[in-house]
């Protein structure tokens, strides 16, 4: 169980990728039914550690308190500069002793330095994937994602992609509803999958488009009831071939596998906070029987529901 976060700092931090993590991991949230987590800001060097906007932060542990992290966090650091070697050998270190490693943005050249990316998937922001994958051969680098998670090492891309993924971590850790109040708390969706685009590819309207927003607060409203693309298309008022290339444009993934998303959030909730049974459930979120919330619960969560249930329930 994640309880104690360490997040690893040196010269030519990111302040911003640093107050995400900060506000994602260091914030007391136990009013809100949030564990606390022991969190600290450490680095190779105890003191004024400058950052990329022209100011210093102050540091006061050193890499001694990697040591005792269940999880070490790396936010957006110099892509080109020369990681410390007791930056290397720590990580490393944390790493082979089973501590789990995030990084946000360009800090998966971070974790490229410290060889934790060979032969395995990861991700970084978009302007940068092609050069990680260069600078790093022996990673599987995907392009455009928000985050991956390889088990023992999640990299995200972008500021916003790294709450994504920070919320993934405590989703998984705490469940839906500790992760549904921690994002709430920071005005952000509670859940973006891993494999949506970065961002999204807009080409010049002939036309002035409505947003899709109204359509997508239908759906999550309205879980049970026919959501395919015809019947979306139809309530957007646009053909179904339109309806699909606009959902793509304006969400970065398809209908079906926004849905699907939606369903199983609103699955993982009724399993931590209800009783009823798994069929009703997937009545309810509009899978329509125990066996297809399965099939699609344990694909997405790689648990099944009475496992999530048995794991996460109130």
């Amino acid at each position: 169980m994640l309880t104690n976060v360490a997040t690893l700092v040196y010269d030519g931090v990111a302040p911003f990728e640093l107050g995400v993590l900060c506000e994602a991991f260091g914030i007391d949230r136990r009013d809100e039914g949030v564990p606390s987590l022991d969190f600290a800001v450490c680095g190779p060097v105890v003191g004024a550690v400058p950052t990329t906007m022209g100011f210093s932060i102050n540091v006061d542990r050193g890499l001694d308190r990697l040591e005792e992290a269940d999880l070490i966090a790396v936010p957006a650091m110099p892509r080109g500069g020369i990681v410390p070697d007791g930056v290397v050998t720590a990580l490393r270190r944390a790493h082979e002793r089973g501590a789990r490693i995030l990084s946000v943005c360009s800090g998966a050249f971070t974790l490229g330095a410290a060889g934790l990316l060979d032969g395995r998937d990861c991700t970084t922001h978009w302007r940068y994937t092609e050069e990680l994958a260069r600078r790093f051969p022996l990673a599987r680098v995907v392009p455009e994602v928000l985050y991956v998670d390889s088990g023992d090492v999640v990299t995200s891309a972008g500021s916003a992609a790294g709450l994504d993924a920070a919320l993934h971590v405590w989703r998984q850790e705490y469940g839906a509803a500790v992760a549904s109040a921690v994002a709430r708390r920071m005005v952000v969706p509670p859940q973006r999958e891993g494999g949506q685009a970065q961002y999204i590819v807009r080409a010049v309207p002939e036309c002035r488009a409505e947003t899709l927003g109204p359509v997508l607060q239908w759906i999550a409203e309205h879980l049970d009831d026919d959501l395919g693309v015809d019947a979306l298309a139809r309530r957007a008022h646009m053909s179904s071939r339109t309806f699909a290339r606009r959902f793509r444009d304006e969400t970065g993934t398809t209908p079906h596998s926004w849905v699907t998303a939606q369903r199983v959030q609103a699955a993982e909730e009724l399993l931590e906070r209800s009783d009823a049974s798994v069929d009703r459930i997937a009545a309810e979120v509009g899978f329509g029987n125990a066996a297809t919330l399965r099939h699609h619960f344990t694909r997405v969560r790689g648990v099944s529901p009475q496992q999530y249930r048995r794991q996460f329930a109130c």
